[in-house]
């Protein structure tokens, strides 16, 4: 196991590997982590060491202990954001987490609202492709997701205003067909009333404050590709790791 900054204490360096497997879909749920003795022989670390390994993946909802069993692989029931899911696409080549499925809600040529025009650097009132989907896991929905593109890229790629599942996710869809590739985001989360169309997606009543993030894209010619509003599922949190050096 390798690969991961040597700056990190020993056992954290190798939990951090093994979340990664975890991830990437190597190790899956109920899979058996690496044991203490794996550890010892594989890291040359001393049995103390390997030992605090699987405390810090339980602590982090990445393992669980079962008496009679042993120590098996978990994934966190954690936010998975437009953008984890174009890193997830371009590193493993899907943009699912495991146990993650998605259902797709609606897809179609709308209006562009204020908000959607301003974003898009849009009329208001043009038409602009709608996608909404929604993800879900073992615990219930994990967001409600509505992206809208400018109209020129749903003439290049159809598939956008069907309800059937992408070959490649949106972002893959879109630079397969024009060449314009998402090169750079803006996230902004914040507090918003559950619009009433989106309330019974999530279970949830018209008007109650929920999470939400919104993301926008830009290609490597600064025109924007693609805005998106993902309202978060009940109880679920953002969270992202990210390399200070």
């Amino acid at each position: 196991m390798s690969g991961t900054s040597p700056a990190l204490p020993p056992y954290r360096r190798i939990a951090a590997q093994i979340k990664g497997r975890i991830e990437r879909g190597e190790l899956r749920p109920d899979d058996r982590i690496p044991s203490v003795r794996d550890i010892v022989r594989d890291e040359g670390v001393s049995v103390a060491t390997a030992t605090r390994v699987a405390g810090v993946l339980r602590a982090e909802g990445y393992a669980e202990t079962i008496q009679g069993i042993g120590t098996v692989a978990r994934m966190p029931s954690k936010i998975t954001t437009g953008p984890d899911r174009l890193q997830l696409q371009r590193t493993t080549g899907s943009g699912f987490r495991p146990g993650e499925r998605v259902e797709i809600v609606s897809a179609d040529v709308v209006p562009a609202s204020p908000e959607v025009a301003d974003a898009l650097g849009v009329e208001e009132g043009s038409p602009v492709v709608q996608r909404r989907r929604r993800y879900l896991d073992e615990d219930g929905v994990i967001a409600l997701s509505t992206s809208w593109l400018p109209k020129e890229l749903g003439e290049a790629a159809p598939e956008l205003t069907s309800t059937g599942p992408l070959p490649k996710m949106t972002f893959g869809l879109i630079e397969d067909r024009t060449g314009r590739r998402a090169v750079k985001r803006r996230d902004v989360v914040s507090l918003r009333s559950v619009p009433e169309d989106v309330a019974p997606l999530l279970a949830l009543e018209a008007g109650t404050l929920a999470l939400t993030m919104a993301n926008t894209y830009w290609d490597q010619y600064g025109q924007v590709t693609e805005y998106a509003r993902d309202f978060m599922g009940p109880t679920r949190e953002l969270a992202a790791d990210y390399d200070l050096e």
